[in-house]
């Protein structure tokens, strides 16, 4: 591996000082809720996944546990060790903890519904039992990114085919569905307890446009928007967060087989995807990159474009509405 980038990197990434880290993030938490929000506590749903524990418990640790809000939000895909973890975070930090199953919402406004009709177009034999979901291929090999369905019968058999734009782009707005009504449902509990909301995106999730616009993208502060998820992972343990949750591995929890947040989006998995970025941030040569990750500089090269590319791509959901004329009042 390279020594110089991967010394840099553990010193500026890896051995962050995490106390002062947590004591920063309590520090600026109070002051955005009493200054900039004037709310009394933070509403924060719960995933069972290591991001919104890290910011759950910094909630905790800035705010305390009285004004803390927790929120366990699953549906007919959910894994059942999310909410299991979840649960076990709200016990483990002693919030007060509500548990909304939302898929008759989900349901009534056509989610699986449209889901499936996407599905069927690829599969016409798709149907109850049957489990689903959407891989990125060919990018890797030098060919054009494209995404491919795998599904499951319910004997277990697993089949993949390429996946057309239509049908991809129908599945995913289907399945974004997920990702606002649990929005909807903080923005609720926020409003009655007259709490703020709190959004859980790391710092690739943010830059990488990894979260849905008006869904898991909406929120009125994002405690962990500026750490790599390895620095997240790290802070996890800090804290004192339990093992079944410091050792969760990243899904996107979306779709009824499970999903690895690289098999869906990014190029590579999350600790060299974190070194990737900050190599990039830091103007890394890709040689340099692709010697400390271990593969070839045309792997490291399409890394750097992807990035370059996400970010482009996905401008549109860090956007605000843009208006006809500048209000200068405002």
């Amino acid at each position: 591996m390279s020594s110089t980038l991967t010394e840099i990197y553990t010193k500026e990434v890896i051995d962050f000082d995490k106390d002062k880290e947590v004591e920063k993030i309590s520090n600026r938490l109070r002051e955005i809720l009493r200054n900039k929000l004037h709310r009394r506590g933070l509403v924060i749903a719960m995933s069972g996944g290591i991001d919104s524990s890290v910011c759950a418990a910094l909630s905790v640790a800035a705010l305390g546990k009285n004004k803390v809000f927790g929120m366990l939000l699953p549906e007919q895909d959910s894994s059942s060790d999310s909410s299991k973890r979840g649960d076990l975070l709200a016990k483990h930090l002693g919030i007060e903890c509500v548990v909304h199953d939302i898929a008759p919402a989900l349901s009534a406004i056509g989610c699986y519904e449209w889901r499936d009709e996407a599905i069927k177009k690829v599969f016409p034999e798709y149907g109850e039992g049957w489990k689903n979901k959407i891989v990125i291929s060919g990018g890797l090999e030098g060919q054009v990114n494209h995404f491919r369905l795998v599904v499951q019968t319910p004997d277990g058999e697993m089949k993949e085919d390429r996946l057309p734009l239509k049908e991809y782009l129908q599945i995913v707005a289907a399945t974004n569905h997920k990702q606002r009504i649990r929005k909807t449902m903080e923005y609720f509990h926020a409003d009655r307890l007259n709490y703020a909301v709190v959004g859980t995106p790391n710092r690739l999730e943010y830059d990488q446009g990894f979260f849905v616009k008006n869904g898991d993208g909406s929120a009125d502060v994002k405690p962990i928007a500026h750490l790599y998820k390895t620095q997240v992972y790290a802070l996890a343990k800090h804290l004192g967060l339990p093992d079944e949750i410091c050792s969760a591995i990243p899904t996107t929890d979306t779709y009824s087989l499970s999903q690895g947040q690289d098999e869906f989006y990014f190029s590579l998995p999350y600790q060299q995807m974190d070194m990737a970025l900050w190599a990039h941030n830091h103007k890394i040569a890709t040689s340099e990159l692709a010697e400390a990750l271990n593969i070839d500089e045309a792997h490291a090269a399409f890394v750097y474009n992807d990035i370059e590319t996400k970010r482009r791509t996905t401008q549109y959901l860090h956007a605000k509405a843009v208006l006809i004329e500048d209000i200068a009042e405002l």
